[in-house]
């Protein structure tokens, strides 16, 4: 008597399964494998160790785009018809979703209490009056600027005068305000080994229609990738901490944080920052590079006021993209 159903019939006669469904199931395992290494790196990002490299913040950096792996992960699984694969692939998709999925709510169309917007102009930028008065064309309550060159700062000066008649500069940071600017000091983020003529951070009180706002402008250290060192971030990752120890000497009340961070804000190296202020819980904004934006390391966060909508800003002549934020203060209707 011969076995029935489907599969290769062999010299005897005898009915043997098809080979190609063993390998089927396997690639479904090695598939679901993935999504689930693709499910816990989401999750547990921050356990990847910082070892030669840094692959954690790596990692870190560029954390969003793990979402592109759950719609190939599940078209795969469904080419193989395997259900344990497709079946794993609920995992990252959920995860992506708990993480990111609040940035594709619509945003607060509430009017703000302020407009800030945040731009690294470049400091090979071949059109700074351009990017002054796309800057003016704003209309925004402040302006943070940063790679201000001594060659470019007085063309940003004369563009933004008329329309923000307050402003400060430190270093090659810059702060243009259309309130009242109070205590300006420079804020000291400079790391080991690096000349006391380096100066990216200063602080400022905004005299603001519903009271004083005090506004950090800070630009860090550049990060370097390479495969001599890997993720290189030590140099700002000090400055991070030493940015991240004068807010949190700031006495209590409303603060606004603008600068390039050169760090997105899962990245482990900015938690000295991060973990004292409050991040934007909407809109992707990546503003970096500006001819293909992978990623926001221009910040806007906030302590006592929220940022109801962030969103990029077209480009200029530099290599970041404007980032502008609506802000409401803590009780605002």
């Amino acid at each position: 008597m011969r076995s029935g159903g489907a599969g290769r019939v062999d010299e005897r006669g005898w009915r043997r399964p098809w080979r190609g469904l063993g390998r089927g199931r396997g690639r479904g395992r090695v598939l679901a494998g993935l999504a689930v290494l693709v499910g816990c790196l989401l999750v547990f990002h921050g356990a990847v160790p910082e070892v030669a490299g840094r692959p954690g913040s790596l990692l870190e950096a560029f954390l969003p785009w793990f979402g592109l792996a759950v719609p190939v992960l599940a078209a795969l699984a469904l080419l193989r018809r395997s259900a344990v694969a497709a079946g794993a692939v609920l995992l990252p998709a959920a995860a992506w979703l708990g993480l990111f999925g609040g940035f594709l709510l619509p945003g607060d169309d509430r009017p703000p209490d302020l407009l800030a917007v945040q731009h690294n102009v470049g400091d090979e930028n071949p059109d700074p009056v351009g990017t002054a008065r796309a800057l003016a064309g704003t209309r925004a309550d402040l302006l943070a600027l940063e790679e201000l060159t001594p060659a470019a700062a007085p063309a940003y000066a004369a563009v933004l005068a008329p329309q923000y008649p307050y402003h400060a500069v430190q270093g090659t940071v810059g702060l243009w305000s259309k309130h009242p600017l109070a205590q300006v000091m420079p804020v000291d983020i400079r790391p080991t080994g690096v000349g006391e003529g380096w100066n990216r951070g200063l602080r400022a009180t905004a005299r603001t229609p519903r009271g004083d706002v005090a506004v950090y402008v800070a630009h860090l250290p550049s990060v370097r990738l390479g495969p001599a060192h890997g993720f290189d971030s030590v140099r700002r990752d000090e400055s991070a901490r030493l940015l991240g120890a004068a807010i949190a000497a700031e006495p209590a009340g409303p603060l606004i944080l603008l600068g390039d961070l050169n760090g997105t804000v899962d990245d482990r190296g900015l938690a000295p920052i991060v973990s004292r202020l409050e991040r934007p819980s909407r809109d992707f904004a990546f503003s970096w590079p500006a001819s293909l934006p992978l990623a926001r390391i221009d910040q806007v966060l906030t302590r006592s006021a929220t940022v109801t909508r962030l969103r990029t800003l077209p480009a200029t002549g530099s290599d970041h993209l404007p980032v502008a934020a609506r802000i409401s203060r803590r009780g605002s209707p």
